[in-house]
């Protein structure tokens, strides 16, 4: 009965909603492997329940995500912080009209400046004020002291132990 009781306290042996999911299609399939189901359903609801928490921890700063991600990779660029909307456009992975919004409203909230780029006449540059650096540097260490209390369920090796694993999944899919 103890025995019991401490393995219905550890989150690792108690079923979760993917696997009602998996559970249910054993019943209705019993041919179909549904390990891979129950993995790419997990992440799925991580990424999900993560982005919503990213979301609303830059919510605190006036921005979103996205606007988040356009500051982001202007910081990590050389300084002065600045690239052009193509570079953004690739790193982001998002079509010129998505990438003209988010420049547009960080813009007008005088976090990024777009000027003429000085080596080719027909772009501009992207540069992140002064305000937006400091709106980033706050935001980021927000979004990572999220992300950090995520992970606390996990030990150090086991968090390095699940970055292995993704970035091998991550590789072997991204092809």
């Amino acid at each position: 009965m103890c025995q019991t009781v401490a393995m219905d306290r550890d989150p690792t042996t108690r079923p979760d909603p993917v696997d009602l999911i998996t559970d249910q299609w054993a019943q209705v399939r019993p041919d179909l492997r549904t390990d891979a189901m129950a993995a790419f359903g997990r992440i799925y609801r991580i990424a999900r329940t993560m982005g919503d928490r990213m979301e609303r921890t830059y919510a605190r700063y006036g921005i979103s995500r996205g606007e988040f991600d356009v500051l982001a990779t202007l910081r990590r660029a050389d300084a002065p912080h600045s690239l052009s909307p193509r570079e953004l456009t690739a790193t982001l992975m998002l079509t010129t009209g998505g990438m003209t919004g988010r420049l547009d409203k960080l813009e007008r909230a005088g976090h990024i400046t777009r000027s003429p780029d000085p080596h080719d006449r027909r772009s501009v540059r992207v540069t992140l004020t002064p305000a937006g650096l400091d709106l980033v540097e706050a935001a980021v260490g927000a979004g990572v002291t999220v992300q950090q209390e995520a992970l606390e369920v996990l030990t150090g090796g086991e968090v390095a132990e699940l970055n292995r694993l993704l970035r091998l999944l991550l590789g072997a899919t991204s092809h």
